[in-house]
């Protein structure tokens, strides 16, 4: 595998998925002196929340829906 010259490169899609590693993920670097290493960021950049936020603060500030699971899915199916 090799270093584009904008420093970037490919992880291997088992890898990815193996981590947890998805579209957006912010991940953090590290380097022990000859060793790098990879992490998934713990925390999201200051001041950007990570779609996971997200989608619990959509869900938890967003309208309540009277719909059962079972309309809801005859909806999205077009039932």
């Amino acid at each position: 595998m090799r270093i584009t010259s904008k420093g970037q490169v490919t992880i291997p899609i088992p890898i990815r998925r193996q981590a947890g590693l998805t579209p957006n993920t912010e991940v953090e670097f590290g380097f022990d002196g000859t060793t790098v290493t990879l992490h998934k960021a713990r925390t999201s950049r200051p001041g950007r929340e990570s779609r996971g936020e997200r989608a619990v603060r959509l869900l938890q500030e967003g309208p309540r829906l009277s719909m059962t699971p079972d309309e809801l899915l005859e909806l999205t199916r077009g039932e």
